[in-house]
């Protein structure tokens, strides 16, 4: 049998897991105070660190395939020459874009605690 003390803790430890399974996601602000190593500070002396966050693409930089179908209209300009004259052509075809979202330093940004971790998940900026 448990002394005493150990069944009271044990007790206690197992009201707070059934709090803790009660609120499956906790919501956190935070301020970002460095891209490399990413780091959030969300009050005076937590700051998270890249190894407890996990980046949605809200707030990464990535890239996007489109598919493009539009034709060009130059209105010519520049200094006479040939290359700057009035002229149209198609623009299709699969093109590679750019998405520069990544973090900088001082937004605010919302985040998620994944429950019994110590794991955040950064969903976007906050404006």
């Amino acid at each position: 049998m448990l002394p005493r003390q150990d069944m009271v803790t044990l007790v206690k430890q197992a009201a707070l897991e059934a709090v803790e399974a009660g609120k499956p996601v906790q919501f956190l602000f935070g301020t970002v105070l460095g891209v490399n190593p990413l780091q959030i500070q969300v009050d005076q002396k937590t700051i998270y660190t890249q190894t407890m966050l996990i980046l949605t693409q809200n707030v990464t930089d990535y890239s996007v395939e489109m598919e493009v179908n539009h034709a060009t209209e130059e209105t010519g300009g520049g200094s006479g020459e040939s290359a700057f004259a009035v002229h149209k052509h198609e623009y299709r075809g699969k093109k590679t874009f750019q998405v520069k979202q990544g973090l900088k330093v001082g937004e605010r940004v919302l985040l998620a605690r994944m429950q019994r971790g110590k794991k955040f998940v950064v969903l976007d900026r906050v404006v």
